[in-house]
This record gives C-alpha cells, structure tokens and sequence, in this order.
C-alpha cells in the first residue's frame, strides 16, 4: 500500500517539483478555524503560499479577511476573490500609487496597509487625498523584533494622531508583529508573548483614553497563533499552517497541522556508495536559512552534505535501494 504522499501519477511530473494536498490543506484550515473559534478574528497571511487556488479554498471554508506582503500578493488574493486585504508591509516610492490602482481595479475589495513614519504617511496621504477613496491604515508596532514598527509610547501616539487627522484615512489600529518568538515550550512562548504585547496593549489603551479609534489590533504569526487566538481583541495572522512544514513541525508539539506540500525529486547520479545526488538545488527549496533544509518522508536518515543551485548531495545508509531516476519526496 502506498504512503499517503506518494503520487500515481509521478512518470507525467517533471522534478524537481512542489506537490499540493488538497484534502489536507482543507483540513489544515478547519483546524485553524477551530484554533480562532470561528473565521471572525481570522486574517490568514498568505506570503507562503502565494497561491490564488488557496485564497479561494479558504473563503469558501468562510474566511474572508487576508495579510499580504506585497503588491502583487495583494493584487493575487483581490482577483481571487477576497474582500478584505492588508498589506503588512511599509509602501514607499511607486507602490504607493500602485495601491492605489489596486483599489480602483478591485472596487469590491477593502484594502489597508501599515505605517510607522511620519514622512510614509504623509506621501500616502498624498497620493489618495484627492481620490475621493478612504483607505484604512495601520499603524505598525514594533513588540521586539525591531525590524519595521514604531516603539509603543508618546512618539506612537504622536503617529497614531497623524494617521487620523490626515485626508485619505481612517485609522485602522494597530498591526503587531512577533516573529522573534519561537520557543517551542507553549507555557513559555505565552509568557514571551505577554511580556512583548504588553507595550502595545498600554498603547492601544493610551489611543483610546486619547479619543482616538482602535477598531483592530493585527497581531502574530503561526507560532503565537494559538496564543493570541484567545484573546478577543485581536485578528490572528497565521498562515504557514496551512500548508505545515517539517521544522514547525518539530518545533511546535502543541499544534496540531497536517504537512501538506511535499516537494518531488530525483535521484540524478550515485556518486558514492552511500551517496545520492538529487536535482533538488538552491533555485528549488529555500536556502537563506542553515541546514537542514528538507526532510525525506522515504529517506528518513538523508543528511545533506552539498547544496548548489541545482544539485543536493545526501548521505544516506538506505542509498543503496535508489537508483538514478527514482523519486523521494521532501517537506521543506
């Protein structure tokens, strides 16, 4: 009997080759779901997958609120059908104007994006002040990965302030990113996220007694999904879930998702006895992090021991049992 990841059909499919599931993505987002209690507080980021087949799988499951990184993501999940797009990304130069396309090409679809400087709100301002289009904007917190966001206190509130008072807004709230956060013990992770969301929940507190809107908080990621996920405050932003991978997997015991992409490759030459080289390189499966990169479903004890753009060098003590041609399947 084969293995649920193996594929019929794997002759017709040139490697190296990136394999979708969809009952098990579809189950992956009825857990996210039942995570959140609903699609309500839901804004499932799509920067993963960046696939318009999967936006639409998760509006008809009933979600209909996204997070993108980019213009073209944005522009990706709108023609897919979603209502509800944020841009969690500062847009400087051209993009600006290209939003503001976006909102004239998808009438039907409610864009925002996020800011935390006073010069990027103001060229915004500018360039949909005399549109006529009201454009919900975020302000961006920065809780301790000090990558993009503005540190809770007076200099936010200050910002918060211009957000609200300049033409071609509304003051959309908060967006809260935690990437830093990934210590695998679940008791932990949530004193970590207390520790680093307690600044900005003084600083929504702050806004509030300052008579100003907070209609949202964007908070987290899929490590601190199942942590936020119960605070009713704020929308939830997982998002690698949906498809899983091996090092989440691992990592994070308490969350309960199904791997559902699996990359396909081949053996392309036996340069060793215990030795297989795949065509699985650089240009195939991510790289910009150390080793490993890929764990093998049918080669469970494959340790990489070379990686260009296009080749992979395994070792491995069941290579003897693949020959040149031969498939093995690898979550990224």
């Amino acid at each position: 009997m084969s293995e649920w990841f193996e594929i019929s059909n794997a002759g017709d499919v040139p490697s190296p080759a990136l394999l979708l599931y969809p009952d098990r993505i579809r189950e992956n987002i009825r857990r996210m779901i039942r995570v959140a209690g609903g699609t309500s507080r839901l804004r499932p980021h799509i920067k993963t997958h960046k696939l318009a087949e999967l936006v639409r799988m998760q509006i008809e499951e009933g979600i209909n609120k996204f997070k993108c990184a980019t213009i073209a993501e944005a522009e990706m999940a709108a023609g897919a059908g979603a209502k509800d797009v944020l841009i969690a990304y500062p847009l400087v130069g051209p993009n600006a104007k290209r939003l503001l396309d976006l909102t004239k090409h998808f009438p039907d679809t409610k864009f925002s994006c996020v800011a935390d400087d006073a010069s990027g709100i103001r060229q915004l301002s500018k360039t949909f002040s005399d549109t006529g289009r009201k454009l919900d904007l975020l302000l961006d917190v920065d809780c301790g990965q000090h990558r993009t966001g503005v540190e809770p206190g007076a200099a936010a509130v200050d910002l918060y302030r211009l957000i609200a008072s300049s033409t071609g807004f509304n003051a959309g709230g908060l967006h809260v990113y935690d990437g830093h956060i990934h210590e695998p013990d679940l008791a932990k992770r949530t004193e970590m996220c207390a520790t680093a969301f307690a600044p900005a929940n003084q600083l929504r507190s702050d806004l509030l007694t300052a008579g100003l809107s907070v209609p949202r908080i964007v908070a987290g990621g899929t490590p601190t999904f199942p942590i936020h996920a119960k605070n009713d405050l704020f929308e939830c932003s997982p998002g690698t879930c949906v498809l899983w991978d091996f090092g989440y997997a691992e990592k994070f015991a308490d969350m309960d998702f199904l791997i559902a992409a699996v990359v396909l490759t081949r053996v392309i030459s036996k340069p060793g006895a215990n030795r297989l080289c795949l065509d699985l390189g650089h240009k195939a499966i991510a790289a910009e992090n150390p080793g490993p990169r890929v764990k093998f479903l049918n080669l469970p004890d494959a340790v990489a021991t070379g990686h260009s753009e296009e080749h992979l060098v395994v070792e491995s003590g069941q290579a003897s049992k693949f020959s040149v041609g031969d498939c093995l399947y690898g979550v990224p």
